[in-house]
């Protein structure tokens, strides 16, 4: 190779080496986020495949969690002991190993390329750490154009330290969503507690919202936002006087201008805690409606919050079919027709929309028969 191409490469290398820490942080959606650090890594190396094996502890095992190259789909139904194969014994020794003729090294693991009809002829593995615990393992398998170098080692461990880190504050991500989950789903009971005429309600509102959007083409951090926003979506009557939230009968006009409140009262909450703030749209404009006659600041059409346009639909929807003190809840289809009958003055069309086509497929019928607390049929 010539200096003007070995400076070539070194500086694809740092290119590359800098797109992938900006992959990494770029995003919560961490699969999306390895597996195009996966393809960048497999670009700069020049390989024909490569993969990240993460540790299994209870079971002592490795598994893909992603693979690229030919048959990949097929790599990730694979799983080694600790040990095993090339991956195992660099996971369970935390070095790395670079074999330029993997049919002259007896570690080789020979079943993957007979699943699959690939034929690996070098491979280089490096472990991948946090604090020195190993939690998976790189590999890069055929390079291009000749064998693997002692540069490509060291090129591969730095790529291993930028998805270790990745791996780690994913790992954070999670436990601090896990502890908001609970806080936010506390927080409806709580509600709930103090009107048990909607036992159940927050569920079944989640349930049907969740049931809509799988029909409105929403990404998955879309559908988790909606998800928690229907959790809390009455989280403002926690600042409604019982004897309007719990009265038997019909609310009268001022009554019901004090329940109108309770999407202001949610703001008041929500806004408190930083992590929370981003379900306040969704919360707050759950009772407008396209024609400007909802509540509490009359907002009209797309003014109105896709994740409030859901879980309108979905409240009115448990709404009507629910039972009430003063009333008995009505059927799925006298729902069904109401709902659509309202659609583009009370809710939105395109929402509606979905929410038929979940109702043709026999879903909110079957989330319907799954809970049966304050259900009226």
């Amino acid at each position: 190779m010539n200096r003007e191409s070995e400076i070539s490469n070194k500086l694809e290398e740092l290119k590359t080496l800098n797109e992938v820490g900006n992959l990494l942080v770029s995003s919560l959606d961490q699969h999306i986020v390895r597996k195009r650090v996966m393809e960048a890594i497999t670009k700069v190396l020049r390989v024909e495949a490569g993969s990240l094996l993460m540790v299994d502890e209870n079971n002592k095992e490795v598994y893909f969690e992603v693979a690229l190259g030919d048959k990949s789909d097929m790599v990730k139904e694979i799983r080694l002991k600790m040990g095993e194969g090339i991956a195992g014994w660099v996971a369970e020794h935390g070095e790395p190993l670079m074999i330029q003729d993997v049919m002259k090294d007896t570690r080789f693991y020979k079943k993957a390329d007979k699943k699959t009809d690939f034929v690996t002829r070098n491979i280089l593995c490096v472990p991948v750490k946090i604090k020195d615990k190993i939690i998976g393992v790189l590999q890069a398998i055929n390079r291009i154009d000749g064998g693997f170098t002692q540069d490509d080692i060291s090129l591969f461990e730095m790529f291993s330290n930028h998805v270790a880190i990745a791996l780690d504050n994913a790992r954070l991500y999670e436990d601090v969503k896990e502890a908001f989950i609970d806080i936010a789903e506390t927080l409806a009971e709580a509600i709930e507690k103090r009107d048990p005429y909607t036992g159940g309600h927050t569920r079944r509102v989640v349930n049907y919202s969740l049931a809509i959007a799988e029909h409105m083409n929403m990404s998955e951090k879309e559908k988790e936002m909606l998800k928690f926003s229907a959790v809390l979506h009455d989280i403002g009557k926690i600042g409604v006087d019982d004897s309007v939230l719990r009265k038997h009968g019909p609310l009268t006009r001022e009554e019901f201008n004090i329940m109108k409140k309770h999407p202001l009262y949610g703001v008041e909450i929500l806004g408190h805690v930083k992590q929370l703030k981003d379900l306040i749209p969704g919360m707050f404009a759950h009772h407008e409606r396209p024609d400007g006659e909802g509540y509490p600041i009359g907002l009209k059409e797309d003014e109105i919050p896709l994740t409030a346009r859901i879980i309108s639909a979905a409240d009115a929807l448990d709404a009507i079919t629910t039972n009430r003190p003063y009333r008995k809840g009505l059927s799925l289809k006298t729902a069904v027709e109401e709902i659509k009958r309202c659609g583009g003055t009370q809710f939105d069309a395109s929402v509606v929309e979905a929410f038929i086509k979940s109702f043709e497929k026999g879903e909110i019928a079957m989330l319907m028969s799954q809970s049966d607390e304050g259900r009226r049929i």
